[in-house]
C-alpha cells in the first residue's frame, strides 16, 4: 500500500512540475522567437582583460591588400596609418573589381612607391597558343613596370573571375593552357597569390545546423553549375604540384581554417606553397588553441595580410588576435556571431609572420 502511495505521489509531482515548466517555456518562448539572428548582438559580461595593441610588436610587410585609396590624399593618409601601426609596405593586388588598369593604379601610387608593392593579373584575352605567348610578354612588361607578383587570382568555382582585362571564367589554375604563364611567373620570380573557394560554411546547407550561418548566408556559394569546395582545392594542389619552381600563396589560409590537419598536410607536401592570413580573423580566432598550434608549427610558411581596407582599428584588431591572450571578445564588423580569442604567439613566430617570411620570399624572388 505504501509503495502504491509513493508511486502516485511521484507521478502527481512529476505531472505538476511538467505543467509548471511547460508554462514557463511557453511564457519565455515569445521574446526569444522574435529575435532574428541578424540582430543578435551579445554584450560580453565577463570580467576579462582587454588589451589595446596600438602598434604591432614587429615591423610588418602586408602581403594582401588592394587599391582602396581613391585619391592622392587617401593614399597619403594610408601611408600615415601604416606608420602609426607599424606597416613598412603593403602589397596592392590587382583584380577586375579594382576599377582601373594596371598601368593606372601603378601611376596613382607612384609618389609613394617605396610603401607599396604591385601585383598584376594574368591576361586571358586570347587563350590560343599565340595569345598565351603574348600574355607572357605582357607579364614581363608588368614586371618591368614594378609588378613583383601575380594576384590576387580568384576562383570560387567558375574560374578566375578576378582576372583583368580578359574574362577568366572557366579558367582554373590547373588549366594546361596557362601552364606557360605560371612557368613565366616562376622564371620572373613572381609569386602567385590566389583566392581558392570560400570558407566551408558557405557550401553547407543554409539552415539551423550551419555553424557560420550569419556570414554564410551572405556569401553562400551555389555549386549547381561550377566546381565545389573539394574540386577547387584539387585544382590548386594540381597546379602547385605541377609547377614546383613557382611559389603559390594560398590566400585566406586556403579557406581551410576549419581543417588545420588537412592544410598542414598540404604544406608538408609542397615546399613551394605558403598561406596568408588575410581577412580570416574571425574564421581562425574562434578556435584559438588549434590555430595557435598550427601557426607555431608552420611559422615559416605563413604570411601576414589584411584585405580589409585602410582603417587603423582594422590593423589593431588583427594585432590583438595575434599578440594577446585576450579571450571571448566580439568584432561585429567581421560578420560572425561567435566570440574571438587571442593566440598570444611567441615573439619569434610573430616576427616571421609579420615580416621575415615575406622578406625572404621577396628577396629570393628579386
Amino acid at each position: 500500500m505504501k509503495k502504491t502511495w509513493y508511486l502516485l505521489a511521484f507521478v502527481f509531482a512529476a505531472f505538476a512540475m511538467s505543467a509548471c515548466n511547460g508554462q514557463k517555456a511557453e511564457e519565455g518562448a515569445g521574446p526569444a522567437d522574435k529575435i532574428l539572428l541578424k540582430d543578435f548582438a551579445p554584450v560580453v559580461v565577463n570580467n576579462l582583460p582587454v588589451t589595446y595593441v596600438e602598434r604591432a610588436k614587429f615591423d610588418i610587410i602586408d602581403m594582401h591588400a588592394h587599391d582602396y585609396a581613391a585619391t592622392e590624399e587617401e593614399i597619403a593618409q594610408w601611408c600615415k596609418t601604416m606608420d602609426e601601426v607599424g606597416v613598412l609596405n603593403t602589397a596592392v593586388m590587382h583584380c577586375s573589381w579594382i576599377g582601373r588598369p594596371f598601368e593606372e593604379y601603378v601611376a596613382a601610387y607612384a609618389a609613394h612607391k617605396d610603401r607599396f608593392r604591385f601585383w598584376c593579373c594574368f591576361d586571358y584575352t586570347d587563350m590560343s597558343e599565340e595569345g598565351i605567348q603574348k600574355a607572357c610578354e605582357t607579364l614581363e612588361r608588368y614586371h618591368e613596370m614594378g609588378a613583383i607578383g601575380v594576384g590576387e587570382l580568384g576562383d570560387k568555382g567558375e574560374g578566375d573571375t578576378y582576372a583583368r582585362p580578359g574574362d577568366g571564367t572557366g579558367i582554373h589554375i590547373d588549366d594546361p593552357r596557362i601552364k606557360p604563364l605560371i612557368a613565366k611567373a616562376g622564371e620572373l620570380k613572381m609569386p602567385i597569390s590566389i583566392h581558392i573557394a570560400e570558407p566551408y560554411w558557405m557550401y553547407l546547407p543554409m539552415d539551423e545546423t550551419n555553424d557560420g550561418l550569419l556570414n554564410a548566408v551572405t556569401w553562400h556559394v551555389d555549386t549547381t553549375n561550377c566546381l565545389g569546395y573539394n574540386q577547387l582545392v584539387q585544382t590548386f594542389e594540381n597546379a602547385v604540384r605541377e609547377n614546383p619552381n613557382t611559389i603559390f600563396i594560398a590566400c585566406h589560409y586556403l579557406n581551410m581554417s576549419h581543417d588545420w590537419p588537412r592544410l598542414g598536410a598540404l604544406l608538408d607536401k609542397y615546399p613551394n606553397m605558403y598561406v596568408d592570413i588575410a581577412a580570416r580573423v574571425a574564421e581562425s580566432a574562434h578556435t584559438p588553441r588549434a590555430t595557435r598550434e598550427f601557426l607555431i608549427k608552420y611559422q615559416d610558411r605563413v604570411l601576414f595580410g589584411t584585405d580589409n581596407g585602410m582603417s587603423p582599428e582594422m590593423y589593431r584588431t588583427i594585432f590583438r588576435v595575434l599578440e594577446t591572450n585576450d579571450e571571448h571578445f566580439y568584432c561585429p564588423e567581421l560578420g560572425y556571431h561567435w566570440a574571438l580569442s587571442g593566440f598570444n604567439l611567441p615573439d619569434e613566430v610573430l616576427k616571421k609572420i609579420y615580416h621575415d617570411n615575406a622578406a625572404r620570399i621577396l628577396e629570393e624572388y628579386k
